[in-house]
């Protein structure tokens, strides 16, 4: 029989040690023959970008080794950092230098790209016996100069294919090597604003426009022959469009769902075609599901992704997807579309489905509409709470602002559910996932819309029963950050925060990010010097009084995007007014934590500041000391 224990101090074999270790990130994959390839973040070293494969016996080996680390800078989010040749040479962006290497399996690498330290590379790709990049130059100029590159394999210098606007992402070259297609856009549109489809003649040079403009933003052109299939939104949903180059655009299997999401890093794929025309692509509205579009009609796959899924390759009738399943195990699947053999390659690894939460869909009515969330109640299969306790919970508050999570608990909502502590992971409006409308909530809103939905959302959990009103933390990075902030400033629903390289002075970030974000204020809060008096109003530092209840700030002290002057200066203002905290730098961490050792202390310092403030002490972890 189950003991029964309060909430927040039940016994579990998730350990921070054993959550920092599971379930590395997966960065790309491709078939290479027989074999699949796929990048794999390695947490025990350092986070870096490993490149493994596996081979048609079944056994898995590492083609790039440590020290190297696939890992690009561009746009300071990166992605895109390696691709292989279909005859098994590796293309890697090595983090420390920016250079693209070649390597083929057991060789030393050879470095294609010149050295200098002003030019970073990334969203690398294989086409048709050609090497494309986008490649950033930086200069004395604070706006880096960015064009799409053709590398040659033999050293030489690599040629422009495509430049004249500030960003360029996902350059797909005709089957026949004459037409380049890709995406652009310019400030202060951010890719999920507007963006431009365009095609050049790569021999001419004669440039074209074929799709996009105000309030469109498609993404991610595929060839089909001399077909171009692509993604845009002119209904305010994602949807397929296929049309030549002369021809009008045409609707492919329209559904209420997005085939698509925001660009945050180089490289993401939402669908892809095979030789013989069949389309197979993710559709997300909440959570996500992969369907094949033929001629005969549309059928759901059978892969068992929720969330975070990526079409990484087709060859043939076989197809590489990757993402979260439902016990939130990260998974690289491969499926073949003609047989319906469906097998996992890599990942999968969990503590235990009897430990995993099941999300539960939760929508609620907020002030500015419907808020969509996943709630993940406390999950242990040796413990059960007193009948008169209702538990403390967790809100999460995802960054970007404009990003998603689908109902796939990850490893860290384990660590607390396990634990007798729930988590509800909000979507709140600006989030992805729930088509145009629902993201252009957030536009000139920022700090007040998600901030509003978060405490919706945790509101009605509590009026439901399912949460203790006086135990509501709430917890997120980055942008996710700025909301704990100001949530904690501007309403009473959280008796604790958490916040992870959170920005606390809209201002100053502003002045100090870099460019890719550079004018993504403009949209959420409004252009400045016109909306300052806006900015000094909605930053939590402008209200440092405001701040009541205990605050956990976790900063890491390379990041470039939101500098841990900021965290410091959260920091001086809660001591400046007697509220309790816990400030930890972590030296050599950058926007988001990747060593293990970051992650497991972490973890230990969260459930530590939970069980000071909540009252519980969970066995094998100390009440965290605050300040």
């Amino acid at each position: 029989m189950p003991q029964t224990l309060p909430y927040g101090s039940w016994p579990s074999p998730l350990t921070p040690e054993a959550v920092a270790q599971s379930s590395p990130r997966l960065d790309g994959a491709r078939i290479v023959g027989d074999e699949v390839w796929w990048g794999e973040s390695v947490p025990s070293e350092g986070g870096r970008v490993a490149v493994r494969r596996r081979l048609a016996d079944g056994s898995v080996e590492t083609v790039l080794p440590a020290p190297a680390n696939a890992r690009s800078s561009v746009h300071e989010y990166g992605g895109g950092a390696w691709t292989a040749s279909d005859d098994g040479e590796l293309f890697y962006v090595e983090k420390s230098d920016q250079r693209v290497y070649a390597l083929t399996p057991g060789e030393a690498p050879r470095a294609l790209t010149p050295a200098d330290g002003d030019v970073r590379h990334g969203g690398l790709s294989w086409q048709h016996g050609t090497l494309l990049a986008v490649r950033e130059t930086h200069g004395t100029e604070r706006i880096p100069a960015r064009a799409i590159v053709r590398i040659p394999l033999d050293g030489s210098p690599s040629e422009v294919l495509a430049d004249g606007s500030a960003f360029l992402a996902h350059p797909a070259l005709s089957p026949d090597g004459r037409h380049l297609a890709w995406i652009a856009w310019n400030h202060p549109d951010m890719p999920w604003d507007a963006t431009i489809l365009r095609v050049a003649d790569v021999v001419t040079g004669a440039v074209r426009d074929l799709a996009g403009g105000d309030r469109r933003a498609p993404l991610q052109p595929v060839w089909i022959g001399d077909e171009l299939l692509y993604a845009d939104d002119p209904t305010g949903r994602w949807n397929l469009f296929r049309r030549s180059l002369d021809g009008d655009p045409e609707p492919v299997a329209p559904a209420d769902a997005d085939t698509g999401g925001p660009v945050w890093v180089l490289g993401t794929r939402w669908f892809a075609a095979t030789p013989d025309g069949r389309i197979i692509a993710v559709r997300t509205n909440g959570g996500d599901e992969i369907v094949e579009i033929a001629p005969s009609g549309i059928r759901l796959v059978d892969v068992p992704v929720v969330a975070g899924a990526s079409i990484d390759d087709v060859r043939g009738s076989r197809v590489l997807v990757s993402g979260s399943d439902p016990q939130g195990r990260t998974t690289l699947w491969s499926l073949d579309l003609d047989t319906g053999e469906v097998s996992s390659v890599t990942g999968g690894d969990s503590f235990g489905v009897e430990w995993m939460p099941i999300a539960r869909s939760l929508t609620t009515e907020g002030p500015h509409g419907p808020v969509h969330a996943f709630a993940y109640p406390p999950t242990n299969p040796d413990v059960v709470a007193p009948d008169d306790e209702r538990p403390p919970y967790v809100v999460l508050v995802h960054g970007g602002p404009t990003s998603h999570v689908g109902p796939a608990p990850s490893a860290k909502t384990a660590f607390f559910t396990s634990r007798g502590i729930g988590v509800l992971d909000v979507n709140y409006g600006g989030s992805t996932g729930y088509g145009r409308a629902y993201r252009e909530r957030l536009l000139g809103q920022w700090g007040v819309v998600d901030v509003d939905d978060v405490a919706a959302a945790a509101s009605a959990l509590a009026s439901a029963g399912l949460a203790d009103p006086d135990r509501l933390a709430i917890a997120g990075g980055s942008a996710g950050g700025w909301t704990v902030l100001a949530a904690l400033t501007n309403t009473d629903v959280f008796s604790a925060g958490i916040s992870r390289y959170g920005v606390g002075d809209a201002r100053a970030l502003a002045e100090d990010t870099h460019d890719f974000e550079a004018r993504y204020l403009d949209g959420l809060i409004g252009p400045l010097p016109e909306a300052e008096a806006v900015y000094i109003e909605r930053s939590p530092l402008s209200h440092p009084e405001r701040f009541r209840v205990p605050l956990l700030i976790l900063q890491g002290s390379e990041d470039r995007v939101v500098p841990p002057s900021q965290a410091e200066a959260i920091r001086d203002a809660l001591a400046a007014h007697g509220v309790a905290h816990a400030y930890v730098l972590y030296e050599g961490e950058g926007h988001g934590f990747r060593r293990a050792e970051t992650v497991t202390d972490s973890l230990r310092r969260e459930l530590g500041f939970l069980g000071a403030v909540f009252g519980f002490d969970t066995p094998g972890i100390t009440p965290l000391a605050l300040d």
